[in-house]
């Protein structure tokens, strides 16, 4: 089960890019994704599929 402060990582990491701070965005999402087992990489790999357009949407 993906971790509450994975999922919010994602999702901050998803608001810095919408507001253009890619590198901020980064800087949150790396560490967790590779602190990340192999289950929780699993949510993580579909919870980018099923957010996609967090990253992209107008903030």
């Amino acid at each position: 089960m993906m971790r509450d402060s994975t999922r919010r990582a994602l999702e901050r990491a998803a608001e810095l890019t919408r507001n253009n701070h890619l590198m901020e965005a980064m800087a949150i999402a790396e560490p967790v994704i590779l602190a990340a087992d192999e289950y929780e990489s699993a949510e993580i790999r579909q919870w980018l599929t099923d957010h996609a357009d967090d990253f992209t949407r107008e903030g």
